[in-house]
């Protein structure tokens, strides 16, 4: 049996490797783990704009409704939102067909528990089991067959959620929001403009082909563009499942997740209401993040690269407040995985109170010139494990003194060593990757 399950749920070319057979066992699987020693359980299905989404909702609630539990159908939700309404509906878990910011050909399953949380590491192994070895699922009849219920006022729900945690008027602010043309298109230009803000929507008419395609937190060219071109006070860009959000100041530079931590995070410390006065951030955020918050005394924990290990790190710490560079969020106070849209209200909450440009919040962050080079290797174990690398980073790090840091790893998925070195001189950091770059495609 192989991975199933990589670090945000299972994912594929939809009908190729993510097919409606795998759906239905998954469903089955997933199901029935999820609703063991429970009666009368029930899981929240939603989805993104995909096209391949129609495809897989059908056998993955066939899959649920086949060990006896009901399907709560949502329709295209935001991930963050299926998280929300996991709890707020009572069920024994949530389900999201998504591949995040992935082109349309891909798609994904993710499951959240009755909580809201991703699951952990040892059950989705056990329905992963299922799927190849699903003797042990029971196959109901009559009137124990599930059923599937459509829950009409599922984006209410999710924009009252997001109005009452933001609490702020934004009236006066004028917003260029990029919808990506996925989850985020209906319910991220209506909780803005019913908070008082003048929304100029982009990239909201998705038509199943569409998500992601030159726009989204992946591509802001045309946002950086926009904001410009109505002279508004910023813009804000999600991905295809609107668990991320990246900014662009009123001058058209974008402002990622990093800074937006900074600001968040500082502002939170300065009212007292950041926990343990701790941020968790993955290895790949950018130095000037750490050198910024530790001017405000905040302590920065690092986790391997995903979201996942953030959210393990704020877990076990009880810290509340970490995320990626991408942009994805997480504010435990709140909910339980990223939030692009409530991230968004945060960051647009702070900009009102302070009444300062986004330009200047931004600036509290140094962002300093980060490379970064992938090296296609033949074995990256083998790679990863020579002391003849190991050596040649100790040397570049102590060429850096302390004034900037080298990450050396490899990739999750691909036969690929990454390089990553950070410092304020980029000169310097082009010939350090250059010799670590050849170190390694002389090791492989």
């Amino acid at each position: 049996m192989g991975v199933m399950f990589g670090t945000d749920g299972v994912r594929g070319v939809a009908n190729r490797e993510l097919t409606p057979e795998l759906a239905l066992k998954l469903g089955r699987a997933g199901a029935h783990v999820l609703s063991r020693n429970l009666s009368g359980a029930r899981l929240v299905v939603g989805c993104d704009t995909r096209i391949s989404s129609d495809m897989l909702e059908a056998a993955l609630t066939a899959g649920i409704c086949s060990v006896g539990v009901d399907v709560l159908k949502v329709g295209v939700m935001p991930t963050p939102a299926i998280a929300y309404l996991t709890r707020a509906l009572g069920a024994a878990g949530g389900v999201v067909i998504s591949a995040s910011h992935n082109p349309v050909e891909d798609n994904g399953i993710k499951f959240f528990g009755p909580s809201g949380y991703k699951l952990p590491d040892e059950v989705e192994e056990e329905i992963a089991h299922l799927v190849y070895c699903p003797g042990s699922i029971p196959a109901p009849t009559g009137e124990g067959v599930g059923r599937s219920y459509q829950v009409s006022d599922a984006p209410d729900r999710y924009v009252a959620f997001l109005k009452e945690a933001a609490a702020t008027d934004l009236t006066g602010l004028r917003v260029v929001v990029d919808c990506a043309n996925g989850a985020a298109s209906r319910v991220a230009p209506r909780v803005l403009g019913e908070l008082g803000a003048e929304v100029i929507p982009i990239f909201n008419t998705p038509d199943g082909v569409n998500i992601n395609a030159g726009c989204g937190s992946t591509h802001p060219n045309a946002l950086q563009e926009a904001v410009v071109e109505h002279g508004a006070h910023l813009g804000l860009a999600h991905d295809g499942d609107a668990d991320r959000v990246i900014a662009v100041d009123e001058a058209g530079n974008p402002v990622d997740g990093d800074q937006i931590m900074v600001i968040l995070a500082s502002d939170l410390k300065n009212r007292g209401r950041l926990a343990r006065d701790t941020v968790v951030v993955t290895v790949m955020s950018n130095l000037g993040l750490h050198l910024a918050l530790g001017k405000n005394g905040i302590r920065v924990i690092q986790t391997k690269v995903g979201d996942r290990y953030v959210l393990e790190e704020l877990l076990r710490t009880g810290a509340t407040f970490g995320g990626e560079q991408s942009g994805h969020i997480i504010m435990l106070d709140h909910n339980t995985t990223g939030d692009g849209l409530l991230t968004a209200l945060m960051l647009l909450s702070v900009i009102q109170e302070k009444k300062a440009p986004l330009s200047e919040l931004a600036a509290q962050m140094e962002k300093l010139p980060q490379l970064l080079v992938n090296v296609r290797v033949a074995d990256k174990d083998k790679v990863m494990q020579s002391p003849i690398l190991a050596e040649a980073i100790r040397k570049k790090e102590e060429l850096l003194a302390g004034e900037g840091r080298v990450l050396v790893r490899p990739s999750g998925t691909e036969p690929l060593v990454r390089v990553m070195v950070e410092g304020r001189d980029r000169a310097a950091l082009q010939a350090i990757v250059d010799e670590l770059v050849a170190v390694i495609q002389k090791l492989s």
